[in-house]
């Protein structure tokens, strides 16, 4: 008994190991375990550290570093300029009106541009359906790719069957119907400014019917327009029943009678203007609600709105000429029997304006309204009269 205590305190006080093995081999088998454990756990915990870093380095590294790859390049398209430059490839989007005008109402704060920008110009269909003298569009298109944009508001029901070869090939916005003389033909006209602007490149937009054509080529209408201080558009006073006549007081004080103008529907505008008449919130809620028949709205919202606005801009006058000599609410419509060069010089012709503040004698680009069987002898007169 004392030999096993004193073989204890041997062992206690850092005697031989074996004599304290041989003499209480029960006493030390759990040391001897428990270091056996302790080098099995610490060979573990190496092998755990070796593995996680080999994975890091050549796997799970290796796959982040290529799920990354993969996916920033998508982000940084997405926040690219060359995304914002780029015109929208598809025009049959699924933006409601509002969305549409709060995005087509996004202006630089900078003017200059920090690209290489050619400035463009939207000609905008607003018509029911068929463009019957398209083939006179096509020819005087033809050739000038890069300088123009086209967008056509028909009927929502009509489904167009141009081919791909076509300048009007899926061109329609998404639309919806418009009524003559009512707020829905203005609410056309915005979706179409707003389409156009949604394509930063637009800088001019001219409103177009299916029953206008250009009366110059290409090349002259740009420069004309391009080269403008001042947006084109009719608004002027008139004192008589379908002016003034039309005012109505419920839409003081935004609109006073002494602003009140008229003008043509058919409008050729630069894209700061195009920008206010797609972000009003101010003159639409009064026109909409006070100017119904027989206050033709299309008539007067636009020149009303911009004669408050910026009156500066306006050059008071519409490029598109009509003829109204036969009397009635429309102007006169011609066919294949009006088409001759004699028609065309009272067009070019004996007239007088204003351009850029200098007097001028030409002063319409586009003429209306033309039906269908204009378009052979249209197309025939064309090369001589027209240009093209």
């Amino acid at each position: 008994m004392q030999t096993r205590i004193g073989s204890v305190g041997s062992f206690e006080e850092g005697k031989d190991p074996v004599v304290t093995t041989r003499t209480n081999p029960y006493k030390t088998l759990p040391w001897r375990a428990l270091q056996l454990f302790g080098f099995f756990i610490a060979l573990c915990i190496a092998f755990s550290i070796v593995t996680i870093y080999t994975i890091r380095r050549s796997g799970i590294y290796s796959a982040v570093t290529t799920a990354k790859s993969n996916f920033v390049p998508c982000d940084e398209q997405s926040n690219s300029l060359e995304n914002w430059r780029k015109p929208p490839t598809n025009l049959l989007h699924s933006m409601s009106d509002n969305e549409l005008l709060w995005r087509a109402a996004l202006v630089p704060r900078i003017k200059k541009y920090p690209f290489s920008r050619l400035p463009k110009i939207a000609f905008m269909f607003l018509t029911k359906g068929p463009l019957p003298l398209a083939p006179l569009w096509e020819r005087f298109f033809k050739g000038h790719e890069g300088l123009y944009s086209i967008y056509i508001h028909s009927m929502p029901s009509f489904k167009a069957d141009f081919p791909r070869s076509s300048v009007f090939y899926r061109r329609q916005i998404p639309s919806q119907a418009a009524e003559w003389g009512r707020m829905s033909m203005c609410d056309a006209e915005r979706r179409l400014l707003a389409n156009a602007l949604l394509d930063i490149s637009n800088e001019w937009f001219i409103l177009l019917s299916e029953s206008c054509i250009p009366v110059y080529n290409f090349s002259v209408i740009y420069q004309y327009i391009m080269k403008s201080k001042y947006s084109f558009m009719g608004a002027f006073d008139d004192p008589g029943p379908f002016g003034r006549g039309r005012y109505n007081s419920n839409m003081a004080p935004e609109v006073n009678i002494s602003k009140w103008r008229k003008g043509s529907q058919w409008f050729e505008i630069n894209r700061k203007l195009a920008v206010n008449i797609v972000e009003d919130v101010t003159f639409y809620p009064k026109f909409q609600q006070f100017c119904r028949p027989a206050c033709y709205v299309d008539e007067h919202y636009f020149p009303t709105m911009l004669t408050i606005q910026t009156p500066n801009l306006l050059a008071n006058r519409s490029i598109t000429w009509v003829d109204w000599s036969r009397g009635g609410p429309h102007p006169a419509t011609f066919g294949r029997s009006d088409i001759t060069e004699e028609f065309f010089k009272r067009i070019h012709e004996g007239h007088q304006c204003r351009y850029n503040d200098q007097p001028s004698s030409t002063c319409f680009l586009f003429a209306r309204k033309f039906a269908p069987s204009a378009m052979e002898p249209l197309l025939r007169i064309a090369p001589k009269v027209l240009g093209f």
